[in-house]
């Protein structure tokens, strides 16, 4: 299956070539302070960088094209695979969410904390409801650790441990290769996994969750 044919609707994913291309020396700008080699780091308050993904601007309309105005990014990752940090991540769904504070809410849980930010597992009805960005800042062909996906698999719900390599083998799967300044845009809960690079170099990619749902009970998301 060619990269172009996918849909999110049909297949969770779509790729929008060189979408990013505009922004990526502001991106490259506002990053240019972060640490250095990490393998991810969990981004906020980082200067400049909400208006860059705002939704009325060029990369953020991408998801508010269909999630509708209410659509806003509400967390961002910046992953850099490299020599220093070549890392394989197994097949699984994306299932919790990152918000302002612990407040105890019937159906979200369980929750954790990582890198001092409190997150927590929603209802399975909103991450369904949301969207997954993936801006490219380095190429990626196939020997430098493309995402893997199971296309379709955002169609079958919450998947349990125990059925995702069943649910792998009868979706199939796909490399998201990419250019520099392509974004790939998912359904949040596509079963997806990623190998070591076979020749790493650096593999920045800024991921980015989008929503147009409110919380409850006084929960608010972390944002950008």
């Amino acid at each position: 299956m060619s990269p172009d044919q996918l849909t999110i609707e049909r297949h969770g994913a779509a790729l929008y070539p060189g979408a990013a291309l505009s922004i990526l020396d502001d991106l490259e700008a506002a990053f240019a302070g972060l640490p250095a080699d990490q393998a991810g780091l969990r981004l906020h308050g980082i200067p400049g960088l909400a208006a860059l993904l705002d939704v009325v601007g060029s990369i953020g309309r991408i998801a508010a094209d269909r999630q509708g105005s209410a659509s806003r990014p509400v967390r961002a990752i910046l992953f850099d695979k490299s020599a220093a940090t070549n890392w394989a991540l197994g097949w699984h769904q994306d299932r919790t969410i990152a918000v302002r504070e612990r407040i105890d809410t019937e159906g979200f849980g369980p929750w954790s904390v990582k890198a001092g930010i409190a997150h927590v597992e929603p209802p399975f009805t909103l991450l369904e409801a949301m969207l997954t960005m993936r801006i490219h800042l380095d190429p990626v062909p196939d020997n430098n650790a493309p995402l893997l996906i199971a296309p379709g698999s955002h169609r079958l719900g919450r998947i349990a441990e125990r059925d995702i390599d069943a649910s792998v083998a009868g979706c199939g799967t796909l490399a998201c290769t990419a250019d520099r300044g392509d974004i790939w845009l998912y359904a949040t809960p596509i079963l997806h996994a990623s190998a070591r690079a076979v020749r790493p170099e650096h593999r920045r990619v800024l991921q980015v969750d989008f929503s147009a749902q409110q919380l409850p009970a006084g929960l608010d998301w972390l944002g950008i």
